[in-house]
């Protein structure tokens, strides 16, 4: 039987293989359909996000040259040290040091293990803000419990280079999951420091939903510490316990920076220093939120997406008591990570924010304006983009995904002449 979905959107003009690609990610990326949605508000939104998706792809030449670098074993995440070359993680738990040429690949030494299995595995790597005088380098991973849970992890270590490759040693975990739940999914993971050295931490909601407004778990939360894992004095849930009598006086809340997350894989500062997180929605619903201190994202009392078994979860304007995202997406775009370009190889875009689009097979370019977030731009890439990151010289450099439509390749991205 001919999927209705193609029915209604040929009468748009629009191939049937260009939906079927538009619609297919909605667990975490891969095959479950898209739900019908339940109000004709929901409609509309998705026949409009359709059309402009296909607009997108239909639109003129990329406006820059793309050079593959080097290909990995599902790469993740990427930073660069002082020297230009590129720290490079690998969900099998290898850390590669790779050349902007491609040549000279080395492998680290030292790392902690990883619990790699579905969406599990090694994650982001960030180098501590001082690193030239500490050495210090920050790796988020799945770490394995017993009684067969799970949970992500922080670890930091002091990185020496050597002529073949690095080891990482003196390594100590400044932040744990909590607590640790059996399945595979939403570790979230990602790190970041702020202009004045704080560790921001996202940690999904690991596919259990509540314990996103469990104020006694760091699920489905973004998390805020000193670089040595400790707690500032002032975040915003140091106090907790004698506000909510319901709680242990000793608890994780005073790590808590906000609340109601689902999978934020997307976290990056502005140029003002404003922090940003793109999120995976359920089906349908991505975010882009404006994270202010204390903040209720909702999650998943509320959503602009749908459960993947087409129950109805009431949208964020139906309950003005939690955070309404900036953005929202429908069909997903499914962010795997998100940076801010500072630099002036791509004048245009100083300022603006990039998310690497999975199941989109893209780059969304997001013009900030204030507390405003437009849309302006998409660039198709031809296969899910795990990372894009400004480099040293203002160039793009991007990880595909490794998957069927992926090959786990670095690319650099530079304007074209």
């Amino acid at each position: 039987m001919e999927d209705p979905r193609v029915r209604l959107m040929g009468s748009f003009g629009i191939g049937s293989s260009n939906v079927r690609c538009m619609c297919r990610n909605w667990v975490e990326y891969w095959d479950i359909p898209i739900r019908y949605a339940t109000t004709m508000k929901r409609i509309i939104t998705i026949m409009m996000s359709v059309l402009a998706m296909a607009c997108v792809q239909a639109q003129a030449p990329l406006p820059f040259d793309v050079a593959e670098v080097a290909t990995f074993d599902e790469p993740w995440a990427m930073t660069f040290l002082p020297d230009g070359r590129i720290l490079v993680t690998e969900k099998k738990g290898r850390l590669a040091i790779v050349g902007q040429d491609g040549q000279s690949f080395r492998e680290v030494s030292g790392l902690p293990d990883v619990d790699y299995f579905g969406q599990g595995g090694f994650g982001d790597v960030v180098l501590h803000p001082d690193f030239e005088s500490t050495g210090l380098i920050y790796v988020s991973y799945a770490e394995g419990a017993p009684g067969g849970t799970r949970g992500a992890a922080v670890a930091r270590g002091v990185l020496t280079l050597a002529e073949r490759g690095g080891t990482l040693s003196d390594v100590e975990v400044v932040w744990r999951q909590y607590p640790k739940v059996v399945g595979y999914g939403h570790y979230g993971h990602r790190i970041a420091f702020d202009d004045d050295g704080y560790l921001w931490i996202s940690s999904g909601d690991r596919q259990k939903f509540t314990p996103s407004q469990d104020m006694q778990s760091t699920i489905g939360k973004l998390i805020r510490l000193h670089d040595d894992g400790s707690i500032p004095e002032d975040n915003p849930f140091v106090d907790y316990f004698s506000t909510d009598a319901f709680v242990d006086d000793i608890g994780v809340y005073p790590e808590i920076w906000s609340l109601g997350h689902r999978n934020p894989l997307g976290m990056t500062f502005d140029l003002d220093g404003q922090l940003w997180v793109a999120e995976m929605g359920p089906a349908g619903g991505d975010e882009l939120n404006r994270i202010v201190r204390g903040g209720n994202y909702g999650y998943p009392a509320v959503s602009n997406g749908e459960h993947y078994d087409g129950r109805d979860i009431p949208d964020h304007d139906t309950n003005p008591d939690f955070d309404e995202p900036i953005l929202w997406w429908t069909p997903t775009i499914s962010p795997g990570n998100m940076t801010v370009y500072s630099g002036d190889v791509f004048p245009d875009w100083h300022g603006n924010l990039l998310i690497a689009g999975l199941s989109s097979r893209a780059i969304i370019r997001i013009e900030l304006d204030g507390e405003k977030a437009t849309e302006a731009e998409r660039f198709p890439m031809g296969a899910p983009i795990r990372s894009v990151m400004q480099g040293p010289e203002g160039a793009l450099w991007v990880l595909e995904d490794e998957s069927r439509e992926g090959r786990g390749r670095l690319l650099k991205l530079t304007p074209k002449n």
